[in-house]
């Protein structure tokens, strides 16, 4: 990883326009969002897929593709894939917290890429494409604690490696630098593009039904 002194200089500002519109959602990836909007960033390998996972979960109001983690300043695609910015490509994620708890964005996060191999996803080698959790609270905090050590049970269980996933405070790695416009909702406008996410075959166990989101027993009919 490459230090303030070793990194690439970048710029003071964007050299591109922010998105203004989600294709998909509708709603600003920049914002304003409503009162009591929750924001997550995740990375997972490549941003179009880990964006696309973000985007179809009921309850999320917004995503964007961007570069965080890292120490030069308005990274370009370009720059960030040299790994000389030490970003990771990464994924804001906006959602309602009445709607979705943070454990089931991480559940989908956890079920939809390779979380035991540092720096890389598939053919995808670099630290760019390193597995990442960064949090903006303490609720996401605990989540991130629970889910990771749920999914090792799984991982171990079925003979897999140890999560090399990195988990910091947002406010301690810096700034999300949204990423260039032709990246944002990518598999949207192209249907057909690339994408190395899906499904890993484990389960991230994220808790019980309550008792009062079911029916009693004494309500339920016996078989006939």
């Amino acid at each position: 990883m490459p230090t303030s002194e070793t990194a690439l200089p970048g710029r003071a500002e964007y050299g591109y326009p922010l998105p203004t519109t989600h294709r998909v959602l509708d709603v600003s990836p920049t914002g304003p969002w409503p009162e009591g909007t929750e924001v997550m960033y995740i990375a997972m390998g490549c941003f179009w897929g880990a964006e696309r996972i973000m985007w179809r979960l009921p309850g999320v109001l917004t995503t964007a593709a961007g570069y965080m983690g890292g120490v030069t300043p308005h990274p370009t695609y370009e720059e960030t894939c040299t790994g000389q910015t030490g970003h990771t490509e990464s994924v804001l994620v906006a959602y309602d917290p009445a709607q979705i708890s943070p454990e089931q964005v991480l559940k989908a996060f956890w079920e939809n890429h390779d979380p035991t191999t540092a720096n890389r996803q598939g053919n995808d080698v670099g630290t760019q494409y390193r597995s990442a959790i960064y949090w903006t609270t303490p609720a996401q905090q605990a989540a991130v604690e629970a889910t990771h050590a749920s999914f090792q049970r799984e991982l171990t269980e079925h003979g897999h490696g140890e999560i090399t996933t990195e988990e910091r405070p947002a406010s301690e790695v810096g700034t999300f630098y949204y990423a260039e416009p032709y990246h944002q909702q990518y598999l949207d406008a192209n249907p057909g593009g690339y994408c190395n996410h899906g499904p890993n075959g484990l389960t991230c166990q994220v808790g019980l039904v309550r008792q009062d989101q079911v029916p009693a027993q004494v309500d339920v009919e016996p078989p006939a």
